[in-house]
């Protein structure tokens, strides 16, 4: 009997372990004088399966819904908390693509949404009616310092198919801290600098439409047209018919007709930084060196023309 007794403390044991290190990026507590367990790198992950965002939730990651209000009216899912980009931008028309300036009133919103410093952050979206809002979030939270953040491929919708059950929700203040990098921003000045160099050696993608490519203006731009050079890439190109990310080879063809290797360094514009977002979270997980422009065409086209220039030729639209 006390064998038994002993199997089955061993293998709940082991259980906890497995659900520590799911979850925790910070080493489990461990005897003095042992090893501390070692910890899930989610690191160079941005884009998770359903199943492991699944499994992810349902252990006690915090779990956030980043789609549009219009969609959060009609169809919630118990146990994720509403998130919108807009709340963590600034306000004045020319900068409301970029994010807060304030550090401390960013880690506040962040901790309000029980954002904890060792816990992974799953975020959802809608790919086929919304705007990338969940990669634009995720984007967000590595450039503050959470490197625990992950986007699910296929968004609210694979997840509504796989009935996540949600342990007994605790609302509970984070701990999140704000520890900025600048690895896969870029500010105006930057991207200007290195356009007007001899070598640029970088490649600018559009991730807006077709129609805005090539200047039509439907998102309140001041003045219509793309970046000089810049390639244009919509970011749904990437995506199936069922909202979920083409086939990772397919993806890293159409990379590869662009000139964009894992070597290159990229610089993603769009609207206001939200669409691009989403294509930088999806890029770096595929191991590419992206950078979000997140004032992109807002700030960009409210700017002289002399300084900020854009390429417009609708004629070339189909």
């Amino acid at each position: 009997m006390s064998i038994l007794k002993t199997l089955a403390a061993v293998l709940t044991i082991g259980g906890l372990v497995a659900v520590g290190w799911v979850i925790g990026r910070t080493p489990t507590p461990t005897p003095e004088g042992t090893e501390p367990i070692a910890q899930p790198d989610l690191s160079k992950q941005w884009v998770v399966t359903p199943a492991r965002a699944k499994f992810l939730v349902e252990n006690g990651a915090t779990w956030l819904d980043a789609r549009p209000s219009r969609l959060l009216r009609y169809r919630r899912l118990r146990g994720a908390v509403a998130i919108r980009w807009q709340d963590f931008s600034q306000l004045r028309a020319l900068d409301r693509g970029k994010l807060l300036d304030d550090d401390a009133q960013l880690q506040a919103k962040l901790r309000q949404l029980g954002i904890f410093n060792d816990r992974a952050v799953v975020v959802m979206g809608d790919p086929i009616d919304g705007w990338g809002e969940e990669g634009r979030i995720v984007w967000m939270l590595r450039v503050l310092g959470h490197d625990l953040a992950v986007m699910v491929d296929g968004g609210a919708r694979a997840l509504e198919a796989l009935d996540v059950t949600v342990p007994s929700p605790v609302s509970a203040v984070g701990d999140f801290e704000v520890r900025r990098t600048e690895r896969w921003s870029i500010d105006r000045e930057t991207l200007q600098a290195r356009l007007r160099s001899i070598e640029p050696s970088i490649v600018v993608v559009d991730a807006r439409e077709r129609r805005e490519y090539f200047g039509e203006t439907p998102y309140g731009e001041v003045r219509g047209g793309h970046v000089p050079g810049a390639k244009h890439l919509h970011y749904r190109t990437l995506l199936n018919g069922q909202g979920s990310l083409r086939d990772r080879t397919e993806i890293r063809s159409i990379l590869t007709e662009m000139g964009v290797t894992s070597e290159t360094e990229v610089v993603a514009y769009c609207t206001g930084g939200v669409r691009s977002g989403w294509l930088t979270a999806v890029w770096v997980d595929l191991g590419y060196n992206v950078r979000n422009y997140a004032g992109s065409m807002w700030e960009w086209s409210a700017l002289p023309n002399g300084e900020y220039p854009l390429v417009s030729d609708k004629v070339k639209q189909p």
